[in-house]
């Protein structure tokens, strides 16, 4: 987990205005250990006093990545859920039974994404990998 820090610069520095609601929205993503959707973003904001409806924790989320600060995840369940965006790149573990998700760090992508850039013609700004199947626990 990355060690927590003082948002506002972070903020500031994609030139945002510092708010209760973006600082919260960004400790909840920062704090998290799995990807986050609108609904436990506007929950966590609600049991830190901060209150806010799933609207403007949408335009907020959507603000966030589009400068960077959050990035989205989508698992196969449909659900867009987010990361926090200076998180070293990584993928996910999903158990199809239970739904815990795990990160899985070290990716080994890279090279590839070089050799696709090179032979294709695309710049690859990012990509997305996940990985489902059953945690240990819903094995036993």
């Amino acid at each position: 987990m990355i060690k927590k820090h003082d948002c506002k610069e972070e903020l500031r520095q994609v030139n945002l205005k510092v708010t209760p609601a973006r600082l919260g929205v960004l400790a909840a993503l920062e704090s998290a250990s799995s990807p986050l959707d609108t609904g436990n973003l506007t929950s966590y904001l609600s049991g830190h006093g901060i209150k806010v409806d799933r609207v403007t924790v949408f335009r907020i989320i959507n603000i966030l990545t589009d400068r960077g600060l959050a990035k989205p995840v989508l698992f196969d369940d449909g659900k867009l859920r987010y990361d926090y965006g200076s998180r070293p790149e990584h993928h996910h573990f999903v158990c199809e039974k239970c739904g815990r998700v795990e990160m899985v760090s070290n990716c080994v992508l890279k090279p590839l994404e070089k050799k696709l850039q090179k032979t294709k013609g695309f710049f690859i700004r990012r990509h997305s990998l996940e990985f489902f199947g059953l945690c240990a626990k819903c094995l036993k």
